[in-house]
């Protein structure tokens, strides 16, 4: 049987904070030395889930600046990962 998300993400640490309905944008869980994990965000994948509510890509991005983004509950509040594609050498 295969095992959901949260159930995964409840195994490294129960305490980890979600949002809900966002569980497809989750990419994984953010450490650094001294550091408590936090649950790390695919930031496209999150716009283009509040897309498909039917906001537009600058409703998307404002909602998600304001409500999740500038949205700080504590030192386990999620992060948002901008992912950087590596261009290919030339040469």
């Amino acid at each position: 049987m295969r095992r959901t998300i949260r159930e995964l993400l409840s195994d490294i640490d129960p305490d980890l904070l979600l949002m809900d309905g966002f569980d497809d944008c989750i990419i994984g869980v953010c450490e650094s030395f001294g550091g408590i994990p936090v649950v790390a965000y695919d930031y496209d994948k999150v716009i283009a889930h509040l897309e498909s509510q039917g906001m537009t890509y600058e409703e998307a991005v404002e909602y998600h600046e304001f409500n999740q983004l500038g949205a700080y509950v504590g030192e386990r509040t999620p992060v948002f990962i901008h992912r950087i594609e590596n261009p290919k050498s030339a040469g």
